[in-house]
C-alpha cells in the first residue's frame, strides 16, 4: 500500500497543507491566505484564531485534493513563519493578543534598553543573534509588559508562550507544548551550546521560565503527540517532524554538507549556509542559527542572511498602489521598459535587517525623474531582491571562507524568469531551481518522515532532489559593476529615518 507524510506550511501571508510520497513528490496541496493587520506604523500583527481555522482548512482540502486516506498518511511535520509571538491561555486555548509578526518594530524601544549594557551584540556569543525587532523574546517581553493580565498569568503557569509551530503543534495535538531547535534559536533565549533556554537571558528580559516550551529536535522518533481523533486529520497521526520555514527549506534542497546553500524567495528572502556541527560565528552581519537537529544526532549549524521584504514588495504594490491586481503580473509590467529608468527602490518597510541591522531604516525610491513610469517601479521592484541577495552572499562568503559557485533557489518568486536571469547576472554565479520549487513543505515532509521511517536516511532524501532549470550569468551585464554600486548608494539613503 502506497504511504505518504502530510506537511503543514504556516507561512506569512498563507497556510498550506501538502501531501508528499517517497519520492518527494506532492500529491496533493491546499493554500489560503489570512489577514494581515497594521494597527500602527511598523506594527504587523496576525489572528492567531484566524491562522488555526485556515489551517484546519487547508488540511481537509489537501487530503481531498490528494485524495488518499488518512490511513495512508505515516506522519505529519510542521514549518512555520519564525519568530513571530504568539501567548494563549493553556486552560481554553484562546490567545490573549494577537500575533505579533517578525516583521514588527513595536520593540524598538526594548532592544535599545537592553544594548545599553553590552551594545547590540550583548547576547551574540550565547545565542548567535545581535539585539533587534525581528526575534522572539523582546516581542514576548512587550507582550507581558503591555497587554493586562498576561504576566500575572504566565507567573501562575496559565499563559504559555511559541511561535507559531508551538500553538499549531499544541492545538493538534490537544496540548503539547514543545518547540524544535531551529525554532528555538530565534527567540533570542536559547543557548547555541546546549540547545536549551539560556541560564540567564529569559531572566534579564523578565520573561517566566514557565511559559517557554520544551526544545526538541527538529526530527524525532520520540514523537511529542499524535494528531486528536476528532482534529482536521480525522485520525491519530504522529506529529514528529518540525523546522523553521527557512531551515525547512535548507532540508528541502538537500543542503545536508557543510558549505552547502540556498536561498528562499518569499515574503521576505532567506539565505542559510550549513556549517556542519561547528558553530561559526559572523563578523559580517549575519546570523549564527540551528540549521537542524535529526533524532540523536549531533545538531547541524548555519549562517543565516535575513532580508525583511521581497515578495512582500510585490504585494505591496498590488494591495497598496494597486499598479498590479496579481502578483504574477509584475514581471510583464517590468518587461514592458528596457531598464530601471534609474530609480531604485530600498523597502525598509519595518529597517534593515541582514547585513546591516538598521531598525531605524525607512523604504525609499530614489533617483526619480519625470521619464519614470509604473513599468520602472515594476522593474526596481524586482531588482531589489535581487540586489539584496547579492549582499547577504557577499557576507556569507567573508564569514564562511568559501565563494558559493552556484546558488539553489526556492519560493514563489523562482518562476519568474526575469528575476532570476537578473538574480543571476548579479551574484555572477549560477542560480539553479529544483523541480520541486516549495522546498519549505518538502522539508517538514522529511523531518516527520525520517523520525518514522519512510525516508531512512538523508541519502534517500538527496535522491529525490532534482533540477528544474538553471540561469547562468551574461558576462556583459553590469548589473554586479555599475549597477550594484548604485544600489549600495541607494541603501544608505534610508539610515536614520527614525530617531528616537
Amino acid at each position: 500500500m502506497v504511504k505518504y507524510v502530510a506537511a503543514l506550511d504556516q507561512g506569512t501571508t498563507s497556510t498550506r497543507c501538502m501531501i508528499f510520497n517517497h519520492a518527494g513528490e506532492p500529491v496533493g496541496a491546499y493554500q489560503l491566505e489570512h489577514k494581515q493587520i497594521f494597527p500602527k506604523p511598523g506594527w504587523v500583527e496576525h489572528d492567531p484564531l484566524e491562522i488555526w481555522a485556515r489551517t484546519q482548512d487547508v488540511i481537509n482540502g489537501a487530503i481531498q485534493d490528494a485524495g488518499v486516506m488518512v490511513a495512508d498518511i505515516v506522519a505529519v511535520g510542521i514549518t512555520n513563519q519564525r519568530e513571530t509571538t504568539v501567548v494563549w491561555d493553556k486552560n481554553t486555548g484562546k490567545p490573549y493578543y494577537n500575533a505579533i509578526v517578525w516583521q514588527d518594530t513595536r520593540t524598538d524601544r526594548i532592544c535599545n534598553t537592553l544594548a545599553k549594557n553590552g551594545g547590540q551584540d550583548r547576547f551574540r556569543p550565547k545565542v548567535g543573534l545581535p539585539l533587534s525587532t525581528y526575534f522572539s523574546g523582546p516581542k514576548l517581553k512587550w507582550i507581558l509588559d503591555n497587554v493586562d493580565g498576561v504576566r500575572e498569568a504566565a507567573e501562575k503557569g496559565d499563559a504559555i508562550f511559541g511561535n507559531i509551530d508551538t500553538y499549531l503543534i499544541w492545538n493538534l495535538t490537544g496540548g503539547s507544548h514543545v518547540t524544535d531547535v531551529t525554532n528555538a534559536s530565534r527567540t533570542m533565549l536559547m543557548n547555541l551550546e546546549t540547545l536549551d533556554w539560556d541560564d540567564e537571558i529569559p531572566d534579564i528580559m523578565g520573561i517566566p521560565r514557565q511559559m517557554l516550551p520544551r526544545i526538541v529536535p527538529s526530527s524525532d522518533p520520540n514523537t511529542w503527540g499524535s494528531t486528536l481523533p476528532d482534529g482536521p486529520f480525522g485520525g491519530e497521526l504522529p506529529v514528529c517532524g518540525d523546522l523553521g520555514d527557512q531551515q525547512a527549506a535548507t532540508v528541502g534542497q538537500a543542503c545536508f554538507n557543510p558549505g552547502e546553500a540556498k536561498n528562499t524567495y518569499g515574503t521576505g528572502c532567506f539565505m542559510i549556509m550549513n556549517t556542519g556541527t561547528k558553530i561559526v560565528s559572523s563578523n559580517s552581519g549575519l546570523l549564527t542559527t540551528l540549521c537542524y537537529k535529526f533524532g540523536d544526532d549531533p545538531a547541524v549549524y548555519a549562517l543565516e542572511g535575513s532580508i525583511a521584504i521581497t515578495g512582500a514588495l510585490v504585494q505591496w504594490l498590488r494591495d497598496n498602489l494597486n499598479i498590479i491586481t496579481t502578483a504574477s503580473e509584475v514581471e510583464d509590467l517590468a518587461a514592458s521598459v528596457n531598464d530601471n529608468g534609474g530609480i531604485y527602490f530600498v523597502p525598509a518597510f519595518s529597517g534593515l535587517l541582514a547585513p546591516y541591522w538598521r531598525s531605524e531604516a525607512r523604504g525609499a525610491i530614489v533617483g526619480i525623474t519625470r521619464y519614470v513610469n509604473k513599468g520602472h517601479i515594476a522593474r526596481a521592484t524586482l531588482e531589489a531582491t535581487a540586489y539584496q541577495t547579492r549582499e547577504v552572499l557577499d557576507a556569507m562568503n567573508i564569514d564562511s571562507g568559501v565563494d558559493l559557485t552556484a546558488l539553489k533557489v526556492d519560493g514563489g518568486m523562482v518562476f519568474n524568469e526575469m528575476l532570476m536571469e537578473f538574480q543571476a547576472d548579479v551574484l555572477g554565479v549560477p542560480v539553479i531551481r529544483p523541480k520541486v520549487a516549495e522546498t519549505t513543505a518538502l522539508g517538514a515532509a522529511y523531518a516527520a518522515g525520517l523520525a518514522v521511517g519512510f525516508w531512512e536516511s538523508t541519502d534517500d532524501m538527496r535522491v529525490n532532489w532534482g533540477m528544474d532549470k538553471i540561469w547562468t550569468p551574461d558576462k556583459d551585464s553590469n548589473a554586479s559593476t555599475e549597477l550594484y554600486a548604485q544600489w549600495k548608494k541607494a541603501v544608505t539613503r534610508t539610515f536614520d529615518w527614525i530617531e528616537d
